[in-house]
């Protein structure tokens, strides 16, 4: 049972990619612990990074990696109709078991249906550029197979004239299964399924989406920032300064097999490169200025970096803006290019095509942002956006305004 007068809360991630679980886990470190109880749901997969949460862990199935990569590049749902079922079964025996006075979730779709049945409040954790209340300039192509087959100015109409029917495929199964126990559908709109629940936490700052109009249950809270407690590698410290510093990692969702050849076209500035793997092996016969590690802290990385390249997801993006570092994003999901396409606009980055890399083309836009103060300039005004945001007394705000 809970202690006298405190709160429990209950975060839940969908472990398919590390930012699911990461930024839960650092919302969670906010929390005040004399008000609240906290306890953590994720696949045991991903429990190796909660080992100093100070609470009780729960095994929670999700799709592994694969599946989500492999649905994304193919352009498919990401979960069908009995995937779904089986969410929102597993999720009510948890909430059963864990009675939480609220749930947090980030990417846990079923938890629009399970939270509702079980009647727990339910907050949500998303990206601005998913948010129904806000629309991008255009909608870029991401890679899918019709951009193997057709050129980008193509298939990128193409791509923009299908996309609202694309997208009502996308919340099939969802509210197929909330019609199935007894809730309405949310449309056709893929933005309502990723970001229904009582309350939407945007974890970006209001400046990089002008022009949105949020109800009252759909705030900016900032980035929710977190980094791995990864021990930096035995070269870390030979670091001197000398020469820019360029920090490459394409994630646990990013194309990995374009970090060699990211590497390789970059070796030839005057540059060090540091770099993440995110677990996979080191290549061998890297150029000598090329340092990597299996894993690197990324906020401590984007600090000692003059550039990021990454696969221009929000996790690695907001550790280099929060850096003042301006960000090259070889992007591939639509979610990628929907995140470079803010950070593009306010102009503190820019993006590559995953499925048109080009190394000569990633050099000389690297080389461009080194040599000149444009990107660097406009990186540092989103930093300072972000140290004003204060994440962690917003997330505190938005758990009073609910539960009392």
């Amino acid at each position: 049972m809970p202690e006298m007068n405190k709160k429990r809360l209950l975060f839940v991630a969908e472990a398919a990619t590390l930012a699911h679980v990461a930024r839960p886990l650092a919302l969670s470190a906010s929390v005040d612990r004399t008000r609240f109880e906290l306890e953590f749901a994720c696949a045991p997969r991903s429990h190796w990074l909660l080992q100093h949460f100070p609470g009780p862990v729960h095994g929670l199935d999700s799709v592994d990696a694969a599946h989500f990569i492999a649905a994304l590049a193919q352009g498919k749902p990401l979960y069908d109709e009995t995937m779904l079922d089986g969410y929102v079964r597993d999720d009510l025996a948890l909430l059963d078991a864990v009675r939480p006075d609220a749930v947090v979730g980030d990417f846990r779709l079923s938890l629009s249906v399970s939270a509702r049945l079980a009647g727990v409040p339910y907050l949500t954790i998303s990206n601005g550029y998913w948010s129904p209340h806000w629309r991008p300039r255009r909608y870029p192509v991401p890679s899918l197979p019709l951009t193997r087959v057709l050129p980008i100015p193509i298939a990128g109409p193409l791509f923009r004239m299908v996309r609202p029917s694309a997208f009502a495929l996308h919340c099939r199964p969802l509210n197929r299964v909330r019609r199935s126990h007894g809730l309405p559908g949310l449309g056709s709109d893929l933005r309502r399924v990723y970001t229904d629940a009582d309350r939407v936490m945007y974890a970006d700052v209001p400046e990089l989406f002008p022009g949105a109009r949020m109800p009252s249950h759909h705030q900016f809270i900032g980035p929710a920032l977190w980094s791995p407690p990864f021990p930096v590698p035995a070269w870390w410290d030979r670091l001197d300064g000398a020469r820019p510093v360029v920090y490459v990692t394409l994630g646990s969702s990013g194309q990995a097999r374009l970090l060699v050849q990211a590497l390789e076209a970059l070796s030839t500035l005057d540059v060090v490169l540091i770099a993440s793997t995110a677990g996979a092996a080191i290549p061998g016969g890297l150029p000598a200025n090329v340092l990597v590690a299996p894993y690197l802290p990324g906020d401590a990385a984007a600090a000692r970096a003059s550039l990021v390249v990454c696969n221009g997801g929000s996790p690695t993006s907001q550790q280099a803006l929060a850096a003042g570092v301006p960000v090259i994003g070889i992007a591939d999901n639509l979610d990628q290019y929907l995140n470079m396409g803010t950070i593009e606009a306010a102009g503190a980055g820019a993006t590559l095509r995953a499925d048109r890399f080009d190394g000569a083309a990633l050099r000389a836009m690297a080389q461009e942002m080194l040599r000149g103060d444009g990107h660097r300039a406009a990186a540092g005004k989103v930093a300072r956006w972000f140290a004003d945001a204060q994440c962690g007394p917003r997330f505190g705000a938005i758990l009073d305004d609910l539960l009392h």
